[in-house]
């Protein structure tokens, strides 16, 4: 039994999250983790909210909130929503946790002592009409490289370049807009990444197994040429800068830099789940105590990479301590809304509370998943979400309702028994072997399209031997050819009910209770003979109501006009 860990990028606390945030990271994540569950292997699924940082502040303004209360509030109903998808977390903890703030400021220590961090006179942009420095994502301008106009003072999104906020051209403050800024002097600590560049690349080198676009993404900060980064920051909500477990002298009124604290709440978060449940948080992250044997994984959006293959890895490696680095990368690219952005203040796109209203969670986890944004960015319309998620209806869902409907009215919701397998069984215990090992080789990997065309596979194999095998018109003169046929696609039903549990796990579930088989499922072998007869026959059913349901011209019309379409 192997040990798998987890992790996805951290969801920012300011609000529900939209379903691009959800395909990019926890969704692929949850389907990773539920397929290597079933397959018996330990595994541990991490994730929290992000806490810390100004849009925090702001947003708790916003609300007439003090931030620390905010984010409480916040933090459950993310939660919640995740829970309502499906999200299958092991924890779901917060980076203001107290174990990242001890964990926090003990890296920034062990990295001072290695001579990885130092303090400097830093110069930062500070807002006269807010009376406040302004930290890099609440200072925008031209950025210097490509001239796209709104770009943010870390980076920039329209090339990808890491910055810093006194290089924009044109700034202004995001919070009122003014440019009415100047630069001052404020002391902060500055990890030196630059010492660390050429063992990072050598760590990059080494990840040969890794997708294409996080490894380019990497190979390209790397090709620029580190630089070192601040890591605190003059703000009043977050981790407090710390040495020797008192406030470090100068920097009262400073804390740390939510991107250095961020990845950090990883392993707190494994912290916070084994203080919970006695569970021992080291075998997972400390390479001393076992954790050599896992393998981490981490999922994320294409955004988030910089930070998890150059600054955390600084901070792990540079550390010295023998802490558990990352094994494999999955990132993807992003899911816009009609080509366009997500955007809450016009009203264009579906947050993940919304979506629950309009429709069951599968649907959602299913079209998303299956049009992941992974080699490129894709784009949601309407219209594709309605033809897409046709699938689950035309594809599993007429499977299962036919053959439990007619085993209902021909067998009286009995398993039948007697008779053997011919030549159609037999062609289709063939086929279905190939189709799942192609399902287990892309899960395996975490690619998610892939894993939804092999599953589509498998669910027309299903209707394909039904209507070649014709029970219906079996029954008529052979019934125990008919038995036969009706007991095997009820297996069917059941394997497709396992292998489908990943990506859509409350039909799933209902499929399984139907044939009065075991949930959460056991992924299954390479003999499929044996596979497609668990079912014990004699055994009553229960044929569940409708699975999934078809989405009509008039919603998509409404759902149009109400969350916007094509601009």
């Amino acid at each position: 039994m192997a040990r798998i860990l987890i992790t996805s990028a951290l969801p920012y606390i300011n609000g529900i999250k939209h379903l691009g945030n959800l395909v990019g990271s926890m969704l692929p994540a949850d389907v990773y983790a539920r397929f290597e569950r079933s397959r018996g292997n330990e595994t541990l699924y991490i994730c929290a909210t992000d806490e810390h940082g100004t849009p925090a502040e702001l947003a708790a303004a916003e609300a007439g909130q003090d931030v620390a209360s905010y984010c409480q509030e916040q933090h459950i109903a993310q939660h919640d929503i995740g829970r309502k998808f499906g999200l299958s977390w092991d924890w779901f903890g917060r980076s203001s946790s107290p174990q990242n703030h001890r964990l926090t400021q003990h890296f920034a220590e062990v990295l001072e002592a290695r001579g990885l961090i130092e303090e400097r006179l830093d110069q930062m942009v500070y807002s006269i009409d807010d009376n406040r420095f302004l930290p890099d994502r609440y200072i925008e301008g031209t950025c210097p490289h490509c001239g796209f106009e709104k770009a943010r003072g870390d980076q920039c999104d329209n090339c990808g370049n890491l910055l810093d906020p006194i290089d924009l051209k044109n700034p202004y403050s995001v919070i009122s807009g003014s440019k009415n800024l100047e630069v001052r002097d404020t002391r902060h600590l500055y990890l030196l990444q630059t010492k660390l560049q050429d063992r990072i690349r050598a760590w990059i080198d080494a990840k040969t197994d890794w997708p294409l676009l996080p490894k380019s993404i990497a190979l390209k900060h790397l090709d620029e040429g580190l630089i070192d980064r601040g890591i605190t920051r003059d703000l009043a909500w977050g981790i407090p800068v710390a040495k020797d477990g008192l406030p470090r002298p100068g920097f009262e009124d400073k804390v740390f830099y939510v991107w250095f604290d961020a990845p950090i709440e990883y392993i707190a978060a494994t912290q916070e789940w084994a203080d919970e449940t006695g569970n021992d948080w080291r075998r997972w992250w400390r390479t001393d105590a076992g954790a050599d044997e896992v393998r981490y994984v981490q999922v994320m959006g294409k955004d988030n990479v910089a930070f998890h293959t150059v600054s955390f890895p600084v901070t792990i490696l540079g550390s010295e301590e023998p802490w558990k680095s990352v094994d494999y990368l999955k990132a993807f690219n992003w899911l816009n809304w009609y080509g366009g952005k997500f955007s809450t203040s016009n009203k264009r796109g579906v947050f993940m509370d919304t979506a629950l209203e309009l429709l069951p969670p599968d649907l959602w986890r299913w079209y998303l998943l299956a049009n992941a944004p992974e080699s490129s960015d894709t784009a949601f319309t309407w219209e594709q979400f309605q033809s897409g998620v046709a699938d689950l209806a035309d594809g599993l869902g007429n499977f299962v309702n036919r053959i439990m409907k007619f085993t209902d009215s021909k067998f009286e919701s009995t398993i039948p028994q007697g008779g053997e397998a011919g030549e159609l069984e037999l062609k289709l215990y063939e086929d279905v072997g190939a189709a799942l090992a192609d399902l287990t080789a892309q899960m395996a990997t975490i690619e998610m399209r892939k894993s939804a065309q092999a599953l589509r596979v498998l669910w027309t194999l299903g209707n394909q031997y039904l209507q070649a095998a014709a029970p219906w018109t079996a029954i008529k003169t052979d019934p125990v050819r008919a038995a036969v046929v009706v007991r095997t696609a009820l297996n069917l039903a059941a394997l497709y009910a396992r292998v489908s549990a990943p990506f859509i796990p409350f039909g799933s579930e209902k499929i399984a209770e139907g044939l009065g088989v075991s949930f959460p499922p056991q992924w299954p072998g390479p003999d499929i003979a044996t596979e497609l007869n668990q079912l014990t026959p004699g055994a009553k059913i229960a044929t569940p109501e409708v699975l999934f349901v078809k989405i009509e011209n008039e919603q998509v019309a409404e759902w149009t006009e109400r969350f916007g379409g094509a601009e």
